[in-house]
């Protein structure tokens, strides 16, 4: 995995190129120039694992750091403060669209650039993992001619590619669609996309005001951060017009409650909202080597609670050399709401939290149940999807007081267990062939 280059013979062009060219090879999603005390660790994040790549003398980089950012238009003679930059280029047969991000720190200026991979959106939303009831939910929503659709869920969780899939099936000669965005992560053809510059007052609340007189028919803002643009996006979808943006929440329950915290007016919440799409990214079994195990107590124990199904036996890792560690990319896995006006009346009402929570899953696959039909169906592992959903513990409690770490630690348990197994059937192995071999040396004659 550790690439070696020889820095002080190799112009540092050349290896700027061959780090961003063999980093978008091995399927790398970010590039982390990490200053040390006396040297720079360079570390890709491949299926969200960040894993040492390189070396870098201390001599040499400053000069990487200002050739990244020169091809980033960036200004090399600040390294005090934080700055954003983008690089388009091409190498060898590859087209690149990236973002870079400078950071000082205590030992030097800390650069990330992040490898944009949009080619699944171009694919269109049946490439983004849904099961088939939550594909049917998505394409009744976006047929809704006014309402607002929020993608939800941390950073790095795939929102902006739901967004654009959705963007390119709604793209249409009849239709006016303008996006607000920082930054503009992908050019679509046909639509109107519009940059945030806070640093001359072009906001999102800002442009959002401007674009409701230029005759939009369906508006994207790239991010609702805060009061003003939450209730100005709500405003304009309720006079009409078809609103999609993204927020960081990590389920539809959480994204209801955050709009009404930010002030948004629950009258207004539940009159204008029409669906919410929350999802994370779990690494993919690499379909070479995956293999099935036996099941343990717990295993079956959530799968009959969560998706009433009796398991004996589930998926596992294995790892070959086309894997990283048993996975190869990563699968989504959805909760999708659609609002309908039982929800609209308890939203507005102001109902209880646990009230409102039996009435929006009231027919909604959790997380945890779609990862676990996920992990069913071998695309993934049963302890990647716990992993994705600790933070919703409550969920799980719900579904019969299961403990996480327990689980975790029992699959922890049994995989030690299988390699310790593997390792005692090797050392037979061993005894017996030396044991042989002494059986038949002492066979032989002396002479």
């Amino acid at each position: 995995m550790i690439r070696v280059f020889d820095f002080h013979k190799m112009p540092i062009v050349d290896v700027v190129n061959e780090i961003l060219y063999d980093s978008a090879k091995r399927g790398a999603s970010d590039i982390h120039f990490d200053p040390r005390s006396n040297h720079m660790i360079i570390r890709i994040r491949i299926d969200g694992s960040l894993e040492d790549y390189a070396d870098v003398p201390q001599d040499v980089e400053k000069n990487l750091t200002t050739r990244v950012k020169i091809i980033a238009s960036m200004n090399i003679t600040e390294s005090r403060l934080p700055q954003d930059g983008a690089i388009k280029i091409k190498i060898r047969d590859l087209n690149l669209d990236l973002r870079v991000s400078s950071l000082p720190t205590n030992h030097g200026e800390k650069v990330v650039i992040r490898i944009l991979d949009y080619s699944r959106s171009f694919n269109g939303l049946e490439a983004l993992d849904f099961s088939e009831i939550n594909y049917k939910k998505v394409l009744e929503m976006v047929k809704r001619p006014n309402g607002i659709i929020l993608v939800t869920g941390a950073t790095g969780s795939g929102k902006s590619t739901t967004l654009y899939s959705i963007l390119q099936r709604l793209n249409q000669p009849d239709t006016n669609i303008i996006t607000v965005e920082d930054p503009v992560e992908m050019e679509i053809e046909g639509i109107n996309q519009v940059q945030v510059n806070s640093e001359i007052g072009l906001t999102f609340a800002s442009a959002l005001r401007s674009i409701l007189r230029q005759d939009p028919n369906i508006i994207m803002i790239g991010e609702i951060r805060d009061t003003e643009t939450a209730q100005i996006a709500v405003r304009a979808s309720i006079t009409g017009h078809l609103v999609l943006s993204t927020i960081h929440t990590n389920n539809s329950l959480n994204t209801i409650e955050r709009l009404t915290d930010m002030g948004v007016e629950k009258y207004l919440l539940a009159s204008s909202l029409e669906g919410i799409i929350s999802q994370k990214l779990a690494r993919r079994l690499c379909p070479k080597c995956k293999k099935e195990r036996p099941a343990n107590d717990y295993e079956k124990e959530l799968m009959k609670k969560t998706l009433g199904v009796d398991i004996e036996k589930t998926w596992t890792t294995v790892g070959c050399d086309e894997c990283q560690g048993g996975y190869k990319g990563r699968t989504a896995i959805h909760e999708v709401l659609l609002i309908n006006q039982e929800i609209r009346d308890a939203i507005s009402n102001g109902m209880r939290k646990e009230d409102l929570r039996k009435l929006v899953y009231t027919g909604t696959s959790t997380l945890l149940q779609d990862g676990l039909e996920k992990a069913l169906k071998g695309d993934t592992t049963i302890e990647e999807i716990l992993k994705l959903i600790e933070l919703d513990v409550d969920d799980i409690k719900e579904e019969g007081d299961l403990n996480i770490k327990d689980s975790l630690e029992e699959i922890k348990i049994a995989n030690e267990s299988k390699k310790s197994n593997q390792l005692n059937e090797l050392k037979e192995k061993i005894i017996i062939n030396n044991s042989k071999d002494k059986q038949e040396i002492d066979a032989e004659p002396l002479f």
